[in-house]
């Protein structure tokens, strides 16, 4: 008894009740708890994501003189055969801009959204970014659809409170809740090498159907898109990786703006990751930060003024304490204007401002 009264109480606490002297809940009405508040206001934003997709028919015979010739006379008539999928995404806009993942809607030949009302409409790809794992649909002639508030991702902190809403094996939508279990973490899927492996890790359960579903704090506010899990059985083990609101934040207005795909701003430079062993020999107090391995005789840090041999420590206002770290940050903050780096050469700290740019279009080799 003593350690559900316990439990009560830590739980009353994360919803903000006051701590000097905190009571032990003694009514019913003061132990009844529950997200139900939050669901109803960012529950009708997110929706279900279907598309549908021509692929070519595999001869499974394909190589045997007989069975490959039987298959093409008695097998299924036709070349190509029909292939469904589904996830979630979030409106964004009340124009009917909706965020889901990439790897929901690559290649598919129709795309149909419904909504949390039961409403059905076809959509269009707008924006699709594979490396990010991020596209947009648009909603023709939609208008005034509910939207979910984009939260400052960098002001998560590890504990959080939060829910993950989507549609998990097609069951219709579904909430779940957990906390922010660590962040700038990597999934390590193949995709997570699109935003540097830098995603909100949390152990609300996420299963196949919730990518491109939202992440949604207390207040319910979009923190993050639910895009990848770590599992070998298929289902939920409790590891599961949302892409940042502030990087989605930022395709969103490229989107808006008509771009098709992510502009990240070009650094120029082969970069490792500092290890324990390579922070003692750089004079570094710990293993954070990126050196600088190689420059190409074009980039913007060298006309900031870095050198090979510097180690990148700040981004942008931010720590930066790995290559996948420097890749998010950069991808986050887009193209135009400058931004501050902060580095370290040969033991002394130092700042300068990079120029936000893409690539060349023909690179000059060293």
């Amino acid at each position: 008894m003593r350690r559900a009264a316990a439990t009560i109480l830590v739980a009353a606490l994360a919803f903000g009740a006051p701590a000097a002297g905190q009571q032990v809940p003694q009514t019913q009405a003061e132990i009844t708890l529950s997200f139900s508040p939050v669901v109803k206001r960012t529950a009708p934003a997110v929706v279900n994501v279907y598309t549908r997709k021509m692929v070519r028919r595999v001869n499974p015979f394909q190589g045997d003189p007989f069975f490959e010739r039987f298959f093409e006379e008695f097998g299924p008539r036709g070349g190509r055969r029909s292939q469904n999928s589904l996830g979630s995404g979030v409106i964004v806009t009340e124009d009917g801009y909706i965020v889901t993942n990439y790897h929901v809607v690559a290649g598919a030949d129709e795309v149909r959204v419904v909504l949390n009302d039961k409403r059905e409409f076809d959509a269009d790809i707008v924006f699709a970014d594979e490396q990010a794992d991020i596209a947009f649909l648009r909603l023709p002639g939609a208008s005034g659809l509910p939207v979910l508030e984009f939260r400052d991702s960098d002001t998560l902190e590890v504990g959080d409170l939060v829910l993950a809403i989507g549609n998990p094996f097609g069951v219709g939508q579904t909430v779940t809740s957990g906390i922010v279990s660590a962040l700038a973490r990597s999934s390590g899927s193949r995709r997570s090498g699109g935003i540097g492996g830098y995603f909100i890790q949390t152990d609300a359960a996420v299963n196949p159907g919730n990518s491109g579903g939202a992440l949604v704090d207390m207040a319910g506010r979009l923190v993050g898109v639910n895009s990848a899990i770590l599992t070998r059985s298929g289902g939920s083990n409790g590891i599961g990786f949302a892409i940042p609101a502030n990087l989605v934040r930022r395709a969103l207005m490229s989107a808006l703006d008509g771009e098709t795909s992510l502009q990240r701003p070009w650094a120029g430079i082969i970069g490792q990751s500092v290890t324990a062993d390579l922070a003692e020999g750089l004079g570094l107090s710990a293993p954070a930060g990126v050196v600088i391995a190689d420059m190409h005789p074009e980039s913007p840090l060298k006309e900031a003024g870095l050198k090979i041999g510097d180690v990148i420590v700040g981004f942008d206002g931010h720590p930066v304490s790995s290559i996948e770290g420097l890749s998010f940050r950069m991808a986050a903050v887009g193209i135009g204007g400058e931004a501050e780096v902060e580095y370290v050469r040969r033991g002394v700290r130092r700042t300068a401002r990079m120029p936000l740019r893409r690539a060349p279009k023909t690179l000059r080799r060293n």
